[in-house]
């Protein structure tokens, strides 16, 4: 349907025009939104992906790839499962096998060893019951074992040197409160599993696996003695203590030390992997967002970030150790999230989740605390998501500082755990520019991609985070969960991180209906959930690959990274940076770019003529191809 647009368009113009057949690939939309710096380092491209068939049911979270068999494995939360895809063609990735859970039981992340020893962490029925690793071998997808470990294990982890796998378990509260409504029925511990593996691709025993919990920590909350940024609460105060309130949600780690995020808390974990032992726990990032603007409105009818006084609490959720030179970094995605329990019936729920206009309604505001006239309003802030567990003045029983769900960025640590860079507004910024462009909708959902629609709450919302070498240049990949697409990030320097580039495989002109698969799968990739990187000695094709699980679509995207730094054989074809607006993924070669400026020129000053209606010349870039937009844009000065 794009093509035909197109050709309408460029019959009005006067000039002819043959676009390149975009190959028949599920779930590669006709035009990828790709947007660049002028001298972007780095290109990525979608390149081929497996459907799942299954929408908004997170059939496609985590991933992993094994080199030796060629497999992509897959989280599919779905079916309780890990789909095995074979991925010798990387264009044209198939399934081939699972490997199950059994009865009721969830797989929630998946790793695997070089020598195709994979771990997968299950989540019990009961997800306050203890949960297993179950290891695999890779290759045959035959099950070699489980261990025990603890409460809902969320994420899993493979230390460099093969010889430890962590396990972040999160040990979320049930759903379901006491009859008063002031705890939850259970609520077990949260803890990092550190399991030693044998060196063959065998199944480790349960004297192998050992436990770092954060009880020691109870007395120093009990006496005052912990950061008071890191946030411990419930529904009960007097219940709340750090071992339960702690729940670890994605682990990474550099040699004998790991990192955890403890996502609600608002807090990193630091363990020593030989003894596993939490040696330190820190305050997570917060933004301030009276110097860092956002957009904090869905109901003004129009793309506006400013600042206001809020600060953002990064509760970060995929978190990625790195080295540089000889030091240790870890970067975060900032996504936010509100702590909400309570019976399925909607019966004595606990959440800390509050909109500011509604604690300014009843009174809850300490006197003297200065807004902006009509902060209140939903056009400027009244709907904002904020915290209820923090800001509050215990003394005044009022909130003095509203605190909002993540910072819609991301962050780089040092080893410490002290922040060295945040990319503060630039997701907003990119993704409001490119709106302006009419490539993209603004802060959308990923079940509806409506403009503006997020803006209240955690706005692109980064989940996903990966880090990879490519050529001597080291690279965080991070996946928006709702607007979707992955911003790309040099982080060689990690104090002077650098955006590189922006590469979304989706369409906007597609609605979400999950009762229509086949019209719906049209949108292309909603909702990136988890995200690893192939080295190229490792790719099945010898390049650079990106892999995307994405949950609301079910799709397993894979996309093509290619160097553009070094000037040589392997960049046969147009591996140039796109200069600030979006482009699509094509190898057409210069030739085809003449065409499209010869186009584009046309089209331009049929744009002029056009201009005397309001809002057509954004119609029309809306209609056109990304490749056409970019020489369009370039022809318009832009």
């Amino acid at each position: 349907m794009a093509i035909r647009r197109t050709l309408a368009l460029c019959t009005l113009a006067a000039t002819t025009l043959t676009v390149p057949a975009i190959p028949a690939q599920a779930t590669i939309v006709a035009s990828p939104i790709v947007d660049s710096v002028a001298d972007a380092s780095l290109k990525v491209e979608p390149l081929g992906a497996y459907d799942s068939g299954v929408l908004g049911e997170s059939a496609a979270e985590i991933v992993a790839f094994h080199a030796a068999s060629k497999r992509i494995l897959a989280v599919n939360a779905h079916s309780g499962e890990i789909d095995i895809l074979d991925a010798s063609d990387p264009a044209a990735p198939h399934k081939v096998g699972v490997v199950s859970a059994g009865g009721d039981q969830e797989i929630n992340s998946v790793a695997v060893r070089p020598d195709g020893l994979a771990v997968a962490a299950v989540q019990q029925a009961d997800k306050t019951q203890d949960g297993e690793a179950l290891f695999f071998n890779a290759a045959t997808g035959k099950e070699l074992g489980r261990v025990t470990i603890g409460a809902l294990p969320d994420n899993v982890h493979l230390t460099a040197d093969g010889k430890f796998a962590l396990l972040a378990n999160e040990g979320e509260p049930s759903n379901e409160l006491t009859a008063e409504g002031t705890d939850y029925v259970a609520d077990p511990t949260g803890s990092v599993s550190v399991i030693a593996l044998p060196s063959d691709a065998a199944a480790p025993t349960q004297a192998d696996v050992r436990t770092a919990g954060f009880e020691a920590y109870d007395a120093k909350y009990a006496a005052g003695e912990l950061d008071p940024a890191i946030r411990v609460f419930g529904p009960s105060d007097a219940d709340s203590k750090p071992s339960t309130d702690f729940e670890p949600e994605y682990i990474s780690s550099v040699g004998d030390t790991a990192y955890a995020s403890l996502q609600e808390a608002g807090a990193i974990a630091i363990i020593d992997i030989p003894s596993a032992t939490v040696t330190d726990v820190v305050p997570a990032f917060i933004a301030d967002h009276s110097k860092t603007p956002i957009d904090p409105s869905n109901k003004d009818d129009k793309i506006e970030l400013r600042t206001l006084p809020v600060k953002g609490l990064s509760m970060p959720d995929s978190i990625g150790a790195f080295t540089a030179g000889d030091e240790t970094y870890f970067a975060t995605a900032n996504e936010g999230d509100a702590r909400e329990w309570g019976d399925e019936d909607g019966s004595g729920v606990y959440t800390d989740e509050a909109e500011i206009k509604d604690l300014i309604e009843v009174g809850k505001v300490c006197e003297g605390v200065e807004l902006p006239e009509g902060f209140d309003d939903t056009s400027f802030a009244g709907n904002l998501k904020v915290s209820t567990a923090s800001g509050w003045n215990e003394e005044k029983s009022c909130f003095d500082e509203f605190y909002a769900y993540g910072s819609r960025s991301f962050s780089i640590y040092d080893a410490a755990g002290n922040v060295v860079f945040d990319s503060g507004s630039d997701f907003e910024e990119i993704t409001a520019r490119l709106h302006e462009q009419g490539v993209l909708n603004f802060n959308a959902d990923n079940e509806d991609p409506e403009a503006d629609d997020r803006s209240d709450n955690k706005g692109p919302e980064p989940e996903a985070l990966t880090i990879g070498k490519v050529g001597e240049r080291t690279y965080a990949f991070i996946g928006a969960e709702r607007v979707g697409g992955i911003f790309v990030y040099d982080v060689t320097d990690p104090r002077n991180a650098q955006y590189v580039t922006y590469v979304n495989n989706r369409d906007f002109s597609v609605g979400y209906d999950d009762k229509n698969y086949e019209a719906t799968k049209a949108a292309g990739d909603l909702g990136p959930e988890g995200l690893t990187f192939v080295d190229k000695k490792d790719s099945p094709n010898g390049e650079y690959l990106l892999i995307s699980g994405n949950e609301v679509s079910g799709t397993t995207t894979v996309f093509k990274v290619t160097d553009l730094v070094p000037a040589d054989a392997d960049n046969d074809d147009d591996d140039q940076g796109d200069s600030g607006s979006s482009a699509a993924s094509s190898d057409a070669g210069s030739s085809v770019g003449t065409v499209f400026g010869v186009v584009a020129a046309a089209l331009a000053a049929v744009l002029g003529i056009v201009s005397i209606v309001p809002g057509a010349p954004a119609t029309l870039l809306r209609l056109l191809p990304a490749p056409l937009r970019h020489a369009l844009n370039s022809a318009l000065g832009h």
